[in-house]
């Protein structure tokens, strides 16, 4: 399965989200250090769900990490989020 559909299948069940967005972005980062060449390490995500509004943006940067899990996190080169509760 491609990452970015393992990212967003992980975040819809944690969270349930009214809004998800997940965008590969790794095009942008080819032959930059730090990029694998494998075509899926940067990911920009733009999620709002129920559960992210009584966190501050540490804990839902952590909730949305922990809900990754850290299998899908080594991965993962550069993620950029957009946290809405």
């Amino acid at each position: 399965m491609p990452v970015r559909d393992e990212i967003e299948t992980r975040l819809q069940q944690a969270f349930s989200p009214r809004r998800l967005e997940v965008v590969n972005e790794s095009h942008l980062h080819a032959g930059h250090a730090g990029s694998p060449g494998t075509g899926e390490s940067h990911f920009r995500v733009a999620i709002a769900a129920p559960a992210f509004a009584t966190l501050s943006r540490i804990e839902r940067h952590r909730a949305v990490h922990a809900a990754l899990g850290p299998d899908l996190m080594a991965r993962i080169h550069a993620l950029a989020l957009q946290i809405e509760g």
